[in-house]
Order: C-alpha cells, then sequence, then structure tokens
C-alpha cells in the first residue's frame, strides 16, 4: 500500500484523491488494521491527512530517523497554573533531525522515489493553491452561476454541498458515495440529498422583504442600532479593549506563576500567545477612528 500510496501521487493523484480510492478497493486503513497502535483513531477510512503523513515519512526509505517532533510542555488551563501541563508535540527543525548513516531496516521505497515526492509536493506547495488545490476554497469555472455557492452545508454530514444542474435547474447535492465507508455520517445520510436552489433564494427574499417592508423598517432600524451601540465603532473599540485588558492580566499571571517556582517552558507557549493577543487588541484600539454618533434616521 506504501508502494501504491507513492506511485500514485508521481502520477499526478493528490492525497483525497489517493484515499478515496483506497476506499474503493476496500483497503483497511491504519486504524483499522492494528487498532491496537491507533486507539486515538476513527478508523473510519483513509483520510488525505493519512496519505500525507505517509508520503512525508523518511523511514520508508530503510533508514533510521529520530527527532522529527519535539515535546513541548503546555499549561491544561492557561487561567489556573496549579491544573497542571499537558505534553503535545510539533516538528522539530530540520538540522534537529538525526538520520542514520546505513540503512536501518529493510526499504519499502527508494531514497529516489521518496526525494522525487518530496520535491513534487513542495513545488505544489510554491505555486499555492493554482497547484495544490483546495476542496472547499479552490477557484473553479463553472458553466451556470451559483448565487450561493460555498455558503450551503448538508444537515446530515456538514459538508458543503456542490452546485449542480438537473434538467436545467440549480440545485445543491450531497452525495454518500464520496464519504468514507466507515464514516458514522453514512448510517442517515441518504444516497443524494438534493436542494433546489430557487426554493432556498424564494425564503431568503421573503425574509429580507420582511425586514425591510415599510410596516417593519422602524423596528429594523432600530435593531441595526441597537447592535452598534448607537455609536459607530464603539462596540469593536470596547471589545478590543477588553480583550487587551485581558490578555495583559494573564500575562502578568503567568509572570506571577514563573516567579513562584513553575518551569518557564510549561508557560511559554501560553505566555506567546497571550503576548500576541495583547498586541493584536492593541494595535486595533490604536487603530479606531474618532466615534461618530448615529442615529436611527441615517440608518
Amino acid at each position: 500500500m506504501v508502494r501504491r500510496i507513492f506511485s500514485e501521487y508521481l502520477d499526478g493523484n493528490g492525497d483525497r484523491a489517493i484515499a478515496n480510492g483506497l476506499n474503493r478497493d476496500g483497503i483497511p486503513c491504519p486504524s483499522a488494521r492494528r487498532p491496537d497502535q491507533n486507539r486515538h483513531r476513527l478508523a473510519d477510512g483513509w483520510q488525505g491527512s493519512t496519505v500525507r503523513s505517509i508520503l512525508e515519512n523518511p523511514k520508508y526509505t530503510g533508514f533510521a530517523v529520530f527527532g522529527r517532533w519535539t515535546k513541548h510542555e503546555t499549561l491544561l488551563d492557561p487561567e489556573d497554573v496549579a491544573a497542571g501541563h499537558v505534553v503535545r508535540f510539533k516538528r522539530a527543525e530540520r538540522e534537529q533531525v538525526v538520520r542514520s548513516r546505513t540503512q536501518a531496516h529493510p526499504e519499502i521505497v527508494s531514497v529516489e522515489v521518496f526525494a522525487e515526492a518530496q520535491l513534487l509536493r513542495r513545488s505544489k506547495a510554491a505555486g499555492g493553491l493554482a497547484t495544490a488545490r483546495k476542496a472547499e476554497r479552490g477557484a473553479r469555472t463553472t458553466a451556470r452561476t451559483y448565487l450561493l455557492r460555498g455558503l450551503v452545508r448538508c444537515g446530515v454530514c456538514h459538508r458543503k454541498m456542490q452546485g449542480a444542474t438537473i434538467r436545467k435547474g440549480a440545485y445543491y447535492r450531497c452525495t454518500a458515495r464520496t464519504m468514507a465507508p466507515s464514516s458514522p455520517a453514512l448510517a442517515d445520510h441518504p444516497k443524494t440529498v438534493n436542494l433546489r436552489e430557487d426554493v432556498v433564494i424564494e425564503a431568503i427574499n421573503g425574509w429580507i422583504g420582511h425586514l425591510f417592508d415599510p410596516r417593519n423598517v422602524d423596528e429594523t432600524a432600530a435593531a441595526l442600532l441597537a447592535s452598534v451601540g448607537g455609536e459607530a465603532g464603539a462596540g469593536r473599540r470596547d471589545a478590543a479593549k477588553r480583550r487587551f485588558a485581558d490578555a495583559d492580566a494573564r500575562l502578568r499571571r503567568f509572570q506571577d506563576a514563573i516567579a513562584a517556582g513553575v518551569d518557564p517552558a510549561a508557560v511559554v507557549d501560553a505566555m506567546n500567545h497571550a503576548q500576541a493577543e495583547r498586541a493584536a487588541a492593541k494595535a486595533e484600539v490604536d487603530s479606531q477612528p474618532t466615534s461618530k454618533t448615529i442615529t436611527d434616521a441615517e440608518i
């Protein structure tokens, strides 16, 4: 299966396409084949992330590799230092990774094949969305304009529904065949879910028409005025001030914890996050324009 994954990737197939092919052929995913080693996995079929992890694992070349991941201790609850910490693993820098000089076990793919796959992945990443297309965000050219494209999700599996033309009408559909065979959502998912666009558009137009009907326009204007607190930008500025004060208070608590004897390595990630939030909130406060009172008549 590892050789097949590398071969199909070098033939131009993407991670998701390879995973879909493995699922169609009924090949068990790693967590289904070895559940004792993958208790934290759902065993619900091959995923694109599973294929990606195999393509990026240099151990399949037969060489032993150490230090690909580094251990970081982070606070379990940044608001409560006494709650303890949790261990998380992050990718190490390339210069920290150690490889054996000779092969430590039989190879599954050659070094040449592995290197070619890595170069192809880098070239795709360098091209952005033009070469590494994202399924939900990639730009596509279609003969028909779907007004709600990218905005409609299936109520069963919560995936984005795809636009489709059925008997010259615009629909949004979600098909069960594109899901992993062992996905829990398959139990309640119909074979195909079709939603007519004109039905949704009619309901949206009716809602907008109700809001701006002359009989309801005063109520709509009052609701809009309440949403900004009667002052343009005041709500955003106040929210930014609250975020600044909260981040500043957390930083002081972390500093007090270090002074009390807590290992600085356990709070460094939380401190960096709080510092970034504090800087972002301060920049937002400083960039807010002078407040301008707005009235319901202006709305």
